[in-house]
Parts: structure tokens; C-alpha cells; sequence
């Protein structure tokens, strides 16, 4: 996973980041995909995961867009509303407790 300043989001492939999450005890509770491609392959999708810990109610969601040149797509991740950009992305033992 990287940051890519000019698109202002990720390059990774969202299975790893939802890896990611799960590790952390996330629950991916939504998955959405879009297929307008002639060759079937997603556009681009949503997901969101929710945390384990419900004193917090953490809450993970991410956008990603598939890049027709790479097997990786760009992805915008969010943790409780707040934009993860730059050196804030989630990495095994990272995620903590929001504002709820």
C-alpha cells in the first residue's frame, strides 16, 4: 500500500486493506461493486467494517476505483469519518478507539 499524492488516495488492493482490518477485528458489514466494463471487471466498489470494540463504535470505510494499468486499484479510506491520507494508513495494531 502507498501514497500517491496526485491521486490524492492509495494504490493497494482492497482484499489487503480489508486484511488489514479484519486483523484489527473489523467486520466488513457492506460490499458494493460496479461492473460497467465490457470485460465484467469491477469499476470500482464500497465497503465498510465495523470495529469490535463498542465503547468506541469504530468505524472503518473505504472507496476504491480500479486502474485499467495495474492490478491495483486507487483507494479513499476513512476510519470514523476522518480521512486516512499520507502516513495514516492502517496497519496491524494501529487502529484505536474514535470520538464515537
Amino acid at each position: 500500500m502507498a501514497w500517491i499524492d496526485e491521486e490524492h488516495g492509495w494504490v493497494a488492493a482492497p482484499e489487503d486493506i480489508m486484511n488489514t482490518l479484519s486483523s484489527e477485528g473489523f467486520e466488513e458489514c457492506k460490499r458494493e461493486m460496479t461492473t460497467s466494463r465490457q470485460d465484467s471487471r469491477p469499476a470500482g466498489g464500497v465497503r465498510r467494517a465495523a470495529g469490535h470494540q463498542p465503547t468506541y463504535g469504530i468505524r472503518g470505510s473505504m472507496i476504491w476505483v480500479n486502474r485499467p494499468t495495474s492490478p491495483d486499484a486507487i483507494v479513499f479510506m476513512a476510519i470514523n469519518g476522518e480521512s486516512l491520507t499520507g502516513a495514516g494508513a492502517p496497519r496491524p495494531g494501529s487502529i484505536q478507539g474514535g470520538r464515537g
